[in-house]
């Protein structure tokens, strides 16, 4: 096998089989009460995260990237290649959030961290986790002490993709919820096409596009997240690494205008290329984050 086509293999192997990653730390760990939570989605998927509770009647529902977990992605030990040696860490985000008044529930997408795979063996990158998306509404909304709670929602890459799938398949799920971090949404054919140039190889999502339709019956197209976005009615922050190399700016431009809310805010974090480095920014500087969940919520602390 040459090496462009061992490249675009691993590619579509890498995202139809994520790696599974450990959970290295736990909330406790941070001075954070929490309890392990289950929730199964309509599919029959058992899904697996954490509730850090506060005294508050507002909550905010985070998932995750691919390949991580609930609690992030340790890039920094060796055998986890996929962010450029970040180590990513989601706890001191959720101690932010907690600290400022927001109940956490933060949970593994299917086929991530301690949650069950999907029973068809293989992610869908959004098009089947949609499914988990709803599944945590739903388990919010089916426990006592959140049930009545306003709602707000922090989703990345994968995450993100599943919520604005998930936005277009059920809209009336998301009558809760009050605003929305969109991190690092993903334009599938960019993803590809880029990630194939910086290897030197040309026409890559058309080279990609067998091999991963053999894996999964998708194609690249169908993650084209833009016209999804019309679909969103809640006041929404879209966040991305401007520098970032497997994304084009045009397509983040894009996927912000057809935004239909009004209340909107596109944020780039400058000053680096690495994409990991936008996942882990809000752990690092909480405030935009804070700000635009406080700047839309109906509870008093």
């Amino acid at each position: 096998m040459d090496p462009s086509t061992q490249f675009i293999d691993m590619l579509a192997k890498g995202l139809a089989c994520p790696q599974r990653t450990p959970i290295q730390r736990t909330p406790d760990e941070i001075g954070l009460d929490y309890e392990d939570i289950t929730f199964e989605t309509e599919d029959g998927v058992t899904l697996r995260g954490w509730f850090i509770p506060t005294e508050s009647e507002r909550l905010v529902i985070c998932n995750h990237f691919g390949p991580a977990n609930r609690q992030g992605y340790p890039g920094h030990l060796e055998g986890f290649p996929a962010s450029n040696g970040v180590n990513v860490d989601f706890l001191p985000k959720y101690k932010a959030l907690h600290d400022a008044g927001y109940n956490v529930l933060c949970y593994d997408l299917r086929g991530h961290g301690e949650s069950d795979a999907d029973p068809r063996g293989f992610s869908g990158v959004g098009l089947l986790e949609w499914q988990d998306v709803l599944a945590s509404l739903a388990y919010a909304k089916s426990r006592p002490d959140t049930a009545a709670m306003e709602v707000h929602l922090q989703s990345m890459c994968l995450g993100c993709n599943s919520t604005l799938v998930a936005m277009r398949k059920n809209p009336v799920a998301f009558a809760p919820v009050r605003s929305f971090v969109a991190i690092h949404p993903v334009i599938g054919r960019s993803l590809i096409d880029l990630s194939c140039q910086l290897m030197g190889i040309s026409d890559g999502a058309a080279k990609f596009e067998p091999i991963f339709h053999g894996l999964t019956g998708f194609h690249v197209d169908e993650y084209d997240m833009v016209p999804y976005a019309a679909d969103v009615r809640i006041p929404t922050l879209v966040v991305q690494v401007k520098d970032d190399p497997i994304t084009r700016i045009g397509d983040i431009e894009a996927l912000f205008e057809r935004l239909p809310n009004p209340d909107k805010q596109l944020f780039w974090i400058e000053g680096t290329p690495v994409r990991h480095d936008g996942y882990a920014y809000f752990s690092e500087h909480p405030e935009r984050m804070l700000a635009w969940h406080d700047a839309h919520r109906e509870v008093a602390a």
